[in-house]
Parts: C-alpha cells; structure tokens; sequence
C-alpha cells in the first residue's frame, strides 16, 4: 500500500505502519503490558487497528493465541500481513469485521483487551482523516458497544483489559459495573513526574465480586523528557 512504513519493535519484530491512518501510540504499549496473560489462554482484541496490542502481547508471552477484530479493512490487511512478517499466524488470527455483530467471533475467551476511541461523537474537531475519526471518536462504537462485546466474548471470570481517559473514569466504572464487568485493578498514567494522571488501566472481571485495588501509578516520562524506569522497562529499553 502506498506510503506503508515497517517499524521496529525491538526484540525482532516488527510492524507495518501508513501514515493514512492512525498509528499506535503509547497508550497501546501500555496496555499490551497490563494485559497479563497466562500460557494456554486466549484473548480478544477489540478494534485492533494495526495489530500492534496482539503483536506486543505474544512478544511478552508465548503459548497464548490472541484474535484481533478490526471493522476497517485496510487496517486488518495491514494487521495479518504484520503478524505473517513477524511469523506469529499460529499465534494471532485478524478478522474484519464489526465485533458488535454475536457472529464475528465465538464466545469463550480468557480474556478481552480494548484501546477504544476516548472522545464521544460530537466532541472536539473532525479530522479530515476519517480513519483519524473512526479511532479517535465514537462514530462506529461506543464505550457501551466495547463493553457489552467483552462481556459476551468472556468466559464466566474471564478478564477484560482496558485503557481510558482519566475524565471518563467515572463513566468506565459505571458502564462496566453494569455490563457484569467488575472492576478490580486500576493504575493511573501520567505523561510526566508529577502530573495529574490523564489515563487510567483498568482490569474488571465478568461476574467477579466487589473490590477494587489500585496499583501504584505510572509516570511515561521523567521531567526533562526522558523516560522513566517504569517505561524503559515497559519499553525494553
């Protein structure tokens, strides 16, 4: 595809990247790494763009099987010709197709992970990139969409792995609560030492009991730009 860039991952992977598209940011590194697989389990992700959460997952650990399901197709055919570069097709299986939809993949994971859009439909500036819009920007699913669909996918116990903005936590908490998705590990994400948080991980539980704990917080960057020790391990840096 035009414009198409391979990345370096470290490690010896490696992703395909467009600039046509929105391309996998830090929030996504994050969250492969708060997502805590098991060997044997099987996980979901959903609206997986370029394949980059399934990608850094199996890098982390192997004997898992990961399915990425992706509604736009240009991103999908980005996604499964990555994990063919990175010989992972034993490992990741890409779908396109609309997760919302029982039929797109089988009920019975171990797990879900989402890095869904933050921002609700009519908030904010349009980007001329409708792809941008489509990531960014709850146009083709809600927060509730997202919620509902991991709550179908997991198994009873099974465990759903999100990031979000620290502004809708509250709004999370509820949605999730209400879906049969219980909260149960929560840490806060700052750009900087000493700044407010503006994400948050979360782990909830499908049908689990009340309690929630929260992890000691996570700085990206020290003040003068550089990263913190959190991140360098994170980052394998």
């Amino acid at each position: 595809m035009p414009g198409e860039k391979t990345q370096d991952l470290g490690g010896g992977f490696r992703i395909i990247q467009n600039p046509e598209y929105f391309p996998f940011g830090t929030d996504a590194v994050l969250l492969a790494d708060f997502a805590k697989m098991k060997r044997g389990e099987r996980a979901a992700d959903l609206g997986t763009g370029c394949g980059i959460i399934p990608i850094l997952m199996c890098a982390r650990t192997k004997g898992i099987h990961v399915t990425g399901v992706e509604i736009q197709e240009p991103l999908a055919d980005m996604a499964k010709r990555s994990v063919l570069l990175n010989g992972l097709g034993e490992s990741i299986t890409i779908i396109h197709g609309d997760f919302r939809e029982p039929g797109t993949a089988a009920p019975g994971f171990d797990a879900v992970v989402s890095n869904p859009p933050y921002e609700k439909k009519n908030s904010g500036m349009r980007s001329e990139n409708e792809s941008r819009n489509v990531a960014k920007r709850e146009e083709m699913c809600t927060l509730e969409d997202v919620l509902a669909a991991a709550s179908r996918l997991l198994r009873a116990g099974g465990r759903l792995y999100m990031i979000y903005r620290t502004e809708r936590f509250a709004e999370l908490m509820e949605k999730m609560r209400r879906s049969g998705l219980e909260p149960k590990r929560v840490m806060l994400v700052s750009q900087r030492t000493g700044e407010a948080p503006n994400f948050a991980l979360v782990e909830g539980r499908k049908g689990a009991k009340e309690g929630v704990k929260f992890l000691p917080p996570l700085a990206v960057y020290e003040k003068d730009a550089s990263y913190t020790p959190q991140a360098k391990k994170i980052y394998r840096i």
